[in-house]
């Protein structure tokens, strides 16, 4: 489902409640929830993924990932970032998922037209010139979205924290099609 969807393109075209309450897309996705809310049953799941899954995927608004891969509320860990990269910050996600909530297996999802193709780490220096402080964090901007998958991959494959290396698959998903393609991983 997509939210943009429900809300009027117009902005002056808002919902009576969304007037009331200053009509801002927060306003509309809290009445939203109050909806969703009134119609809601506990599933009885728990944290742990029901197919011991974790995906980690671009954060791009494209990407409707549970339908992508026919996934069901409880199948699995999803871990979104600007372009899907596997930063530290993924790998403790990743840990956690493995080590405390029973994950076994990794799926990685770039793909086509992405964002950090068109940045440079130039950015971080524009940040530092407006706000005074240069981020404490890398870009991870890319040229070639296979070759960053194949990273993406290898940084999970290596990384100590995590016991569970051997089901590590990457795929570019292409934004046109909604098909994967599976990338080979570096040998």
């Amino acid at each position: 489902m997509s939210t943009s969807a429900h809300l009027p393109a117009d902005p002056a075209v808002a919902t009576p409640s969304a007037a009331r309450t200053g009509g801002t897309v927060t306003d509309r996705l809290v009445e939203a929830n109050q909806q969703y809310a009134a119609d809601f049953r506990d599933p009885g799941m728990d944290a742990r993924p029901v197919l011991r899954v974790a995906v980690v995927a671009c954060m791009d608004a494209r990407l409707d990932l549970h339908s992508a891969l026919g996934l069901e509320l409880g199948d699995c860990h999803t871990i979104r970032n600007a372009g899907g990269v596997v930063t530290d910050d993924v790998i403790r996600s990743l840990t956690i998922s493995q080590r405390a909530l029973g994950t076994r297996s990794v799926i990685l999802v770039h793909h086509t037209g992405c964002g950090l193709e068109t940045l440079t780490e130039e950015f971080r220096h524009e940040l530092e010139a407006e706000v005074g402080q240069r981020p404490p964090w890398a870009v991870e901007s890319f040229r070639d979205v296979d070759q960053d998958v194949r990273q993406s991959m290898q940084r999970v494959r290596t990384s100590p924290f995590l016991p569970h290396t051997d089901d590590v698959r990457g795929f570019v998903f292409d934004v046109s099609t909604g098909l994967l393609r599976e990338i080979a991983p570096v040998k």
